[in-house]
C-alpha cells in the first residue's frame, strides 16, 4: 500500500473556514424558511453568489485532497472506506429530505456529487496534465453554450446540462461541478511539483483559530451531517413559540395593500389607515386562505366587499351611509 503525502494544515484549515461559511448560509437559510429572515436566502443573488463560492471551495478541495491521498498511488482500502462513508451520508440525506421535503428533496446534492466525482477524478490523478486542464475546461464550459430540457427530467438532471433544473433544495450537476474538483486537482499537482509545496506544508495550526479549523476541517463530514438537526433543533421551537410567520405574513399583506393603495393615488397617510384596517378585517374574518389562494367563496366575497367599504369610509367619511 502506497503510504499518504504528509497532511497539510492548510487545506484543513480552508475546509474547516469552508464549513463555518456552510453553517452560516444553512442558517440563515432556516432562518427565512421559518420567517425570522426576510431574505429569500435560496433565491437571493447575494446569498446565490456566497454558496456558489463555498461550493467551488469544497469542490476544489476534493480535488486537492484526492491528489494528496493518492497522487503517489490509489490507497484502495482508506478509498473505498470513505466513498463507503460518503455514499451512506448521502442516502441519509435523500431519505430525510423526502420525508421532509417531498417535493425537493435532495436526490443529488454535493455529496452525492462528491461521492460520484471522487470515483471519476481517479483516472486524472497521474493523466498528463494538459489531458486534466482539457477536460476541466470543457467540462466547466460546456453548460455555459450547451442545454437540452431532456436534463430538466429529474432522472438525467443529476448531469447538470438543463434549461430549467427541476425543484431540489440542493443539486450539484456533473457539468460544470466535476471540473471544478478537476481544477482542484490540476492545482495540487502544480504546487506539489513547485517549491511553493515545501512553504505550504509549513503553515501549522499552532494557535487555538486555527487549531479549531483544522479540527472542523478533518470531521467535515461529521459536521455536514449534524450541523441542520442541530440548528432546526434551536430554531423550531423558537419559531413555534414565537410565530415570525405571523409577523412576516401581516409585513407582506401592508406592504402589497400600501403599494396598490398608492398606485391609486390615494396619500400614504390614508394608505396607512386603510390597510391596517384591512388587516384587521381579514383577521377578524379568518380571511387569509381567500387573500392568498385566491379561491374565494359568496360568502367570503360578501365579507372582503364589506370590509372593504367599511375601511374605505375610514379614510373617506362622506363614503359612510350610517345615518
Amino acid at each position: 500500500m502506497t503510504p499518504p503525502r504528509p497532511r497539510f494544515a492548510i487545506v484543513d484549515i480552508l475546509r474547516g473556514l469552508a464549513l463555518l461559511g456552510m453553517v452560516i448560509y444553512h442558517l440563515f437559510w432556516d432562518l427565512a424558511f421559518l420567517r425570522f429572515f426576510p431574505v429569500d436566502v435560496g433565491y437571493d443573488p447575494g446569498w446565490v453568489a456566497f454558496a456558489r463560492s463555498l461550493l467551488t471551495t469544497f469542490l476544489l478541495l476534493v480535488g486537492v485532497g484526492l491528489v494528496l491521498a493518492h497522487g503517489n498511488g490509489i490507497r484502495w482500502p482508506a478509498f473505498w472506506r470513505r466513498l463507503g462513508l460518503l455514499v451512506a451520508a448521502a442516502l441519509a440525506i435523500t431519505v430525510v429530505t423526502v420525508l421532509a421535503f417531498p417535493e425537493s428533496y435532495v436526490f443529488f446534492g454535493i455529496l452525492h456529487a462528491i461521492a460520484l466525482f471522487s470515483l471519476l477524478a481517479l483516472p486524472f490523478l497521474r493523466a498528463p496534465l494538459w489531458l486534466v486542464i482539457a477536460t476541466a475546461a470543457i467540462v466547466t464550459v460546456l453548460p455555459m453554450v450547451y442545454a437540452d430540457p431532456l436534463y430538466d427530467e429529474r432522472i438525467w438532471s443529476w448531469i447538470g446540462l438543463w434549461v430549467v433544473p427541476p425543484p431540489a433544495n440542493d443539486l450539484v450537476g456533473v457539468f460544470p461541478w466535476f471540473g471544478i474538483v478537476l481544477v482542484g486537482v490540476i492545482l495540487a499537482r502544480m504546487v506539489l511539483a513547485s517549491p511553493l509545496a515545501a512553504r505550504l506544508a509549513a503553515i501549522k495550526a499552532d494557535n487555538p483559530l486555527t487549531k479549531a479549523f483544522a479540527t472542523a476541517g478533518r470531521w467535515s463530514l461529521v459536521i455536514y451531517l449534524l450541523h441542520q438537526p442541530i440548528l432546526l433543533a434551536v430554531l423550531f421551537p423558537m419559531a413555534m413559540w414565537l410565530k415570525p410567520e405571523v409577523e412576516f405574513r401581516n409585513a407582506e399583506f401592508l406592504a402589497s395593500c400600501q403599494s396598490t393603495c398608492l398606485a391609486g393615488g390615494t396619500s400614504a397617510e390614508q394608505c396607512v389607515t386603510y390597510c391596517q384596517c384591512g388587516l384587521e378585517g381579514v383577521e377578524k374574518n379568518d380571511l387569509w386562505n381567500a387573500v392568498y389562494s385566491g379561491m374565494v367563496s359568496a360568502a367570503e366575497q360578501a365579507l372582503l366587499d364589506e370590509q372593504n367599504r367599511q375601511c374605505s369610509a375610514v379614510i373617506y367619511p362622506e363614503l359612510d351611509e350610517t345615518p
